[in-house]
């Protein structure tokens, strides 16, 4: 019988796949064969899309963006098991430090494999594959290869840039040793293709067994987001980059700001945000009886969707993701879990107030110490509380720390604190050390909280199933605040600045902002001034958007990582064994943010061999 092969393995390097496949004829299938069966073309195009990380556990571990934010902490001690992204906590880590990630490795081997994909894919109309289809497949193939082209850009800047090339296998070392491409050719480029492609490809697909393919509406999505990115102090203009250049003196970034990228962002996401309404797009709520909204299932389940048409705020999703670990480790280690995935107290001092205040402002009646003495009951059919019958749930119960009370619903949907109530389990939370959810080691609550956000509030490690649901790649949600940010910094409409805004914060259940006066069911802020605007956008993003793969990029990009990734990180007393011990705020880790860690290094190794390569900004130890 002949050997299955499996391009996504046997691409290493830029060695040529076609004298791969045409060795041991015996034993190995040759590039015709695989391209003139139709299982294994179409197998082949599912090679090109594992360049799509995985939201849960790749956001996680892998890559590890929600780790190198400041909202998520994996349990330090963890690193022993792979957990490779944990020393970048510390700053320990050089240029051969290695990244599960590793986009420098796997998205040219994606961009390959669709390169020989529509060189090589042809009708096979005895096997029922049409030449409409794989047209369809050559167009979803240009889109990996964009959305692979921008997952390199924005993890290590300027790269090495030649669209459209496929090796041939006599090519020569020399001429594969491409040097970098300005960043903002590289945005342009990506641009374009994805605005053509969004033209070509369809907005969705009727077959189930479709869907999380290419559709324009993901086209536009990640159309946007880069653009935003690219608009970003980051790479507009970063006085830090003047003197980034490649071999022959070209600049790397572009040297001066410049405002229109920010216009140009806008109107980006102004498509998206109008395509997608157009095809049936729209943000997840839930309706109590009364016809309100119900902020707590609506945020928690629009994450828990059991089919493709559950969530219409889904925009881009990838249909297998490894949740079942993500589900786990956030899940006590008394229950079978592994009970060391939580969030930081700066995470927790982060929301809001049921008033929708944050808890700095002096009518948001936040109190920090002592215990409730009654019931807290909100109105809503949640499955994640305590019943006390159809529409109202105990959020908190009489004795809980002061500091987890009159919190909006975005908390208790993201974070299980000590007392929390265990839904599942039909019993609260006790975190205090060598107690029920506290063994002491490194599966524990290391910050006196686990992360609930995306856990479903049925999950048992020990008993039940995992239940299927997407992983969300990009939602409406960040599309509405993706624009509103734009508008602000371009200085656009700001009344569809604050329009989308709101949007989010009636959904979460919260006062909407007004430029009018200050009532019960609505804050007032001055519309016209940016830097204030700009606090409240930025400040909603990093609830509504937590724990989701994106908090790391925006401290990136607003070039925050200095200022909000550097010291001490704190949480509740992992050793504290009592009440008094334990509700202190203690150390967690030091963090350490230098300027070089806003990109990943090129690997040491890969810059020895290509002299034409530059090493990305300060990783020469400038900034030690």
């Amino acid at each position: 019988m002949k050997k299955l092969f499996i391009c996504l393995i046997a691409l290493v390097g830029l060695c040529s796949c076609e004298s791969y496949l045409d060795k041991e004829e015996d034993t190995e299938l040759t590039i015709d064969q695989v391209f003139d069966n139709r299982i294994l073309t179409e197998r082949w195009l599912g090679g090109v899309y594992s360049c799509i990380p995985d939201p849960y556990w790749g956001w996680v571990n892998t890559e590890g963006w929600d780790v190198l934010a400041d909202d998520l902490y994996a349990s330090e001690r963890w690193q022993q098991w792979g957990w490779n992204t944990i020393p970048w906590l510390r700053g320990n880590v050089n240029t051969s430090t290695g990244w599960g990630g590793d986009h420098w490795a796997k998205m040219p081997k994606c961009i390959r494999q669709a390169l020989i994909f529509n060189q090589r894919a042809h009708a096979i109309p005895e096997e029922g594959l049409s030449s409409d289809e794989v047209a369809l497949m050559k167009l979803e193939c240009r889109f990996l290869m964009a959305y692979a082209y921008w997952q390199m850009l924005n993890s290590y800047g300027p790269i090495p840039f030649k669209p459209g090339y496929l090796a041939p296998s006599e090519a020569s070392a020399a001429e594969l040793m491409f040097g970098p491409t300005p960043y903002d050719e590289i945005v342009d480029w990506i641009d374009n293709e994805l605005k053509e492609l969004s033209q070509l490809l369809p907005a969705s697909y009727s077959e189930i067994n479709k869907y999380g393919r290419a559709t324009s509406i993901m086209c536009l999505a990640v159309r946007a987001r880069m653009l935003l990115y690219a608009a970003s102090p980051l790479t507009n203009g970063n006085p830090d980059y003047a003197d980034f250049r490649d071999r022959e003196g070209n600049n790397l970034f572009s040297t001066s700001y410049d405002a229109s990228k920010w216009t140009r962002a806008a109107e980006a996401c102004r498509e998206l945000i109008e395509a997608a309404h157009a095809n049936g797009h729209k943000l997840y709520i839930e309706y109590n009886e009364d016809g309100s909204i119900d902020p707590f299932s609506s945020y928690q389940n629009l994450f828990l969707p059991l089919n493709a048409n559950d969530c219409p705020e889904i925009l881009f999703a990838r249909p297998d993701s490894n949740y079942g670990e993500y589900q786990s480790h956030s899940f006590t280690k008394g229950d079978g879990g592994n009970g060391g995935l939580g969030v930081y107290q700066e995470f927790v001092d982060a929301f809001f107030m049921e008033n929708g205040l944050p808890i700095d402002d002096p009518n948001s009646g936040y109190v920090e110490e002592g215990f409730s003495t009654e019931d807290e009951v909100r109105y809503t059919a949640w499955k994640g509380r305590k019943q006390v019958d159809k529409q109202n749930m105990i959020i908190n119960e009489a004795g809980t720390y002061n500091m987890y009370t009159h919190r909006e619903p975005r908390f208790y949907v993201s974070v299980n604190y000590q007392n929390a109530y265990l839904y599942c389990k039909k019993r609260n939370f006790d975190m205090m050390y060598l107690h029920k959810d506290n063994i002491g080691t490194h599966d524990a609550p290391q910050t006196g909280y686990l992360l609930r956000k995306r856990v479903h509030p049925d999950f048992e490690k020990n008993v039940a199933e995992n239940q299927y649901r997407p992983g969300i790649v990009y939602r409406l949600g960040e599309a509405y605040l993706n624009y509103a940010e734009a508008l602000n910094e371009a200085g656009g409409d700001r009344s569809q600045m604050l329009f989308y805004l709101n949007e989010i914060r009636k959904r979460a259940g919260l006062r909407t902002y007004t430029s009018g006066a200050t009532d019960n069911e609505n804050i007032h802020v001055n519309v016209n001034d940016q830097d204030e605007m700009r606090k409240l956008i930025w400040a909603e993003r990093r609830i509504e958007l937590g724990c989701e793969g994106l908090r790391y990029h925006d401290i990136r990009r607003w070039k925050k990582g200095e200022e909000w990734l550097n010291g001490s990180f704190t949480g509740m007393n992992f050793y504290g064994d009592t009440p008094e011990t334990f509700f202190q705020r203690t150390e967690v880790i030091p963090r350490v943010y230098r300027k070089s860690l806003y990109w990943l290094p090129i690997y040491q190794d890969e810059i020895d061999k290509n002299p034409n390569l530059v090493q990305a900004p300060y990783w020469d130890g400038a900034d030690q």
